[in-house]
């Protein structure tokens, strides 16, 4: 069975592109495959999150970017895909679904329910508990930022590493406080539980303080640059940190600097086109397509951290 122990080092959630009729991409899915899972610079894969626009695929997409998934990485790669349910019915058809097409991993996100407040009782951990026993497969609890309502607390994400079944936490409070806090709680209680940092706007800082890796969309465009910070952290060498997070910081900003920061994953496939990985960069509906200023930033970005000639 996969353990927290298993899930360190760099994970990449992978973006997935659409042609101009909407429809999957599925040649240029493994391009970015390619580019952004390859074993020198990335340890497990992501998909069916927010990066991977999981809420506006079908059910037999979300199985189909699975199966690819496995099928690029080989079987000895772990694979966690994500479970974005509006209640436990549906968390429960999810994670089945995803054992099934491959994944190893059921990546946990709130249920709307645990809004409004929600999240910090002990809804969140009697929903987890209850289906960690009736799935018995790996689970990872998908943190959302802490000013979103679906943000656990301290204390809640400290019993929910105590159930048998979790081994990860992705950890997007979005404040360095919470993180820190985060960590320490899940680590004295069940430190072999990996604490998956993905707050974007600090990378530098949450591996500085501690964590088992990177979790991150931006690893499908720049894996490289991720890598070199995150093996730096490894061996301790702060000048090195530095001047990989230097290398970082023009294209953290282009990507999630301009607002809506809900777009940053069609920015990073607008990276990849610019690249010549993929042929369109438009996400599906909700999303909208980014504005030519926001691409000309995203292409100067990469330039910068000499990425793209």
């Amino acid at each position: 069975m996969i353990t927290g122990k298993d899930l360190g080092g760099i994970t990449v959630a992978t973006v997935l592109p659409f042609h101009e009729d909407g429809a999957v991409d599925w040649a240029g899915y493994e391009a970015v495959l390619a580019h952004c899972a390859r074993p020198e610079t990335t340890d497990c894969v992501f998909v069916n999150g927010h990066a991977g626009e999981a809420t506006a695929l079908t059910a037999e997409e979300k199985a189909e970017v699975i199966r690819r998934t496995r099928d690029h990485i080989g079987k000895d790669r772990i694979l966690l895909a994500g479970v974005v349910p509006t209640g436990y019915p549906e968390a429960v058809a999810q994670a089945e679904a995803a054992r099934e097409a491959g994944a190893d991993v059921a990546v946990i996100f709130p249920a709307e329910a645990l809004g409004g407040g929600n999240a910090n009782t002990a809804a969140g951990v009697r929903f987890i508990e209850k289906l960690g026993a009736e799935l018995q497969m790996p689970l990872s609890i998908f943190q959302f930022p802490i000013a979103s309502g679906f943000g656990f607390s301290t204390p809640v994400l400290a019993e929910m590493a105590q159930i048998p079944e979790v081994v990860a936490i992705k950890e997007g409070s979005a404040t360095l406080l919470a993180y820190d806090e985060n960590r320490r709680a899940v680590k004295a209680v069940e430190p072999d539980v990996a604490i998956l940092p993905s707050n974007f706007h600090w990378f530098f800082a949450q591996v500085a303080l501690g964590g088992d890796g990177i979790l991150s969309g931006l690893a499908s465009l720049v894996p490289d640059l991720l890598a070199d910070l995150w093996k730096a952290s490894q061996d301790m060498d702060l000048a090195r940190m530095r001047a990989a997070n230097d290398r970082l910081y023009p294209v953290v900003r282009a990507i999630y600097g301009p607002s809506p920061v809900v777009d940053m994953h069609t920015r990073m496939k607008d990276g990849l086109r610019l690249m010549g990985l993929i042929r369109n960069s438009a996400p599906r509906l909700p999303l909208l397509p980014q504005s030519d200023d926001v691409v000309e930033g995203v292409r100067k970005a990469l330039a910068t951290a000499g990425v793209l000639q």
